[in-house]
Protein backbone atom coordinates (compact mmCIF):
# COMPACT_ATOMS: atom_id res chain seq x y z
CA UNK A 1 0.00 0.00 0.00
CA UNK A 2 3.11 2.67 0.76
CA UNK A 3 4.34 1.79 -2.33
CA UNK A 4 0.95 2.79 -4.30
CA UNK A 5 0.81 5.84 -1.52
CA UNK A 6 4.18 6.94 -2.89
CA UNK A 7 3.57 6.21 -6.51
CA UNK A 8 -0.13 8.62 -6.72
CA UNK A 9 1.97 11.05 -4.53
CA UNK A 10 4.49 11.41 -7.39
CA UNK A 11 2.18 11.38 -9.96
CA UNK A 12 -0.13 14.38 -7.45
CA UNK A 13 3.28 16.25 -7.91
CA UNK A 14 3.63 15.50 -12.01
CA UNK A 15 0.04 16.68 -12.62
CA UNK A 16 0.69 19.75 -10.12
CA UNK A 17 3.70 20.25 -12.34
CA UNK A 18 1.89 20.46 -15.60
CA UNK A 19 -0.52 23.03 -14.49
CA UNK A 20 2.17 24.99 -13.55
CA UNK A 21 3.48 24.18 -17.08
CA UNK A 22 0.10 25.16 -18.92
CA UNK A 23 -0.60 28.33 -16.85
CA UNK A 24 2.68 29.59 -18.09
CA UNK A 25 2.24 29.08 -21.03
CA UNK A 26 -1.58 30.04 -21.23
CA UNK A 27 0.62 34.00 -19.86
CA UNK A 28 3.17 33.71 -22.73
CA UNK A 29 0.32 33.22 -25.04
CA UNK A 30 -1.47 36.33 -23.90
CA UNK A 31 1.63 38.66 -25.93
CA UNK A 32 1.74 35.28 -28.16
CA UNK A 33 -2.09 35.38 -29.19
CA UNK A 34 -2.49 32.24 -30.93
CA UNK A 35 -5.72 30.68 -31.84
CA UNK A 36 -4.99 27.18 -31.13
CA UNK A 37 -3.32 27.48 -27.54
CA UNK A 38 -6.29 29.85 -27.07
CA UNK A 39 -8.58 26.93 -27.46
CA UNK A 40 -7.16 23.99 -26.34
CA UNK A 41 -5.20 24.97 -23.29
CA UNK A 42 -8.34 26.47 -20.94
CA UNK A 43 -9.49 22.20 -21.79
CA UNK A 44 -6.26 20.39 -21.09
CA UNK A 45 -6.00 23.02 -17.95
CA UNK A 46 -9.52 21.80 -16.76
CA UNK A 47 -8.74 18.22 -17.34
CA UNK A 48 -5.38 17.84 -15.66
CA UNK A 49 -6.96 19.26 -12.57
CA UNK A 50 -9.74 17.12 -12.43
CA UNK A 51 -6.99 14.40 -12.83
CA UNK A 52 -5.45 16.16 -9.57
CA UNK A 53 -8.53 16.30 -7.81
CA UNK A 54 -9.10 12.41 -8.30
CA UNK A 55 -5.53 11.53 -7.40
CA UNK A 56 -5.93 13.75 -4.01
CA UNK A 57 -9.32 11.78 -3.35
CA UNK A 58 -7.63 8.15 -4.11
CA UNK A 59 -5.05 9.44 -1.30
CA UNK A 60 -7.46 10.48 1.24
CA UNK A 61 -9.33 7.24 1.05
CA UNK A 62 -6.24 5.37 0.70
CA UNK A 63 -5.07 7.59 4.61
CA UNK A 64 -8.27 5.95 6.00
CA UNK A 65 -7.85 2.31 5.03
CA UNK A 66 -4.47 2.57 6.43
CA UNK A 67 -5.55 4.25 9.54
CA UNK A 68 -8.13 1.54 9.59
CA UNK A 69 -5.70 -1.41 8.90
CA UNK A 70 -3.43 0.23 11.10
CA UNK A 71 -5.47 0.07 14.28
CA UNK A 72 -7.12 -2.87 13.97
CA UNK A 73 -3.56 -5.00 13.48
CA UNK A 74 -2.42 -2.84 16.05
CA UNK A 75 0.48 -1.74 13.92
CA UNK A 76 1.96 1.02 16.37
CA UNK A 77 2.80 -1.63 18.76
CA UNK A 78 4.14 -4.28 16.36
CA UNK A 79 6.80 -1.43 15.31
CA UNK A 80 7.35 -0.32 19.01
CA UNK A 81 7.96 -4.29 19.72
CA UNK A 82 10.14 -4.96 16.43
CA UNK A 83 12.43 -1.60 17.22
CA UNK A 84 12.95 -3.11 21.08
CA UNK A 85 13.71 -6.06 19.35
CA UNK A 86 16.64 -4.47 17.29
Amino acid sequence: MEKIVNELEDLKNSQQAIITKLTKIEVDNIDLGDKRLEKDLPDMHQRVAENLDTITAILEDFAVQTAQYSNKNNITALKEQEAIAK
